[in-house]
């Protein structure tokens, strides 16, 4: 238990220093968030929804693969799983755009 206790910490970890470093409005970062919730990497689990906020962020920010792999996640999501997504995409940088000011 005391591995996997690692292993979530330092998912965690990789996760919070993403996020923080996502603040900062850096396409690539917000990317890899996107991939690595759509393909479950990095110690998180696949989550469509958090997939699609990052890879729409990511897209807001001027990257084109994270316009691509947005519309290929979409396929996969019902319209509510897309609405929430794109909620958290706006709260995200409603809170983000207070502090850059």
């Amino acid at each position: 238990m005391h591995a996997m206790g690692n292993s979530l910490k330092s998912a965690s970890f990789l996760i919070e220093s993403r996020l923080a470093a996502a603040a900062l409005d850096n396409p690539d970062t917000l990317y890899d968030l996107g991939i690595a919730f759509s393909t479950g990497s990095r110690g998180v689990d696949v989550d469509l929804i958090a997939a699609h906020k990052w890879f729409n962020l990511a897209a807001v920010a001027g990257s084109r693969e994270a316009q691509e792999l947005r519309a290929e996640v979409a396929d996969e999501m019902t319209a509510r799983e897309i609405v929430e997504a794109q909620k958290q995409a706006r709260a995200w940088l409603a809170v983000h755009q207070r502090r850059a000011a």
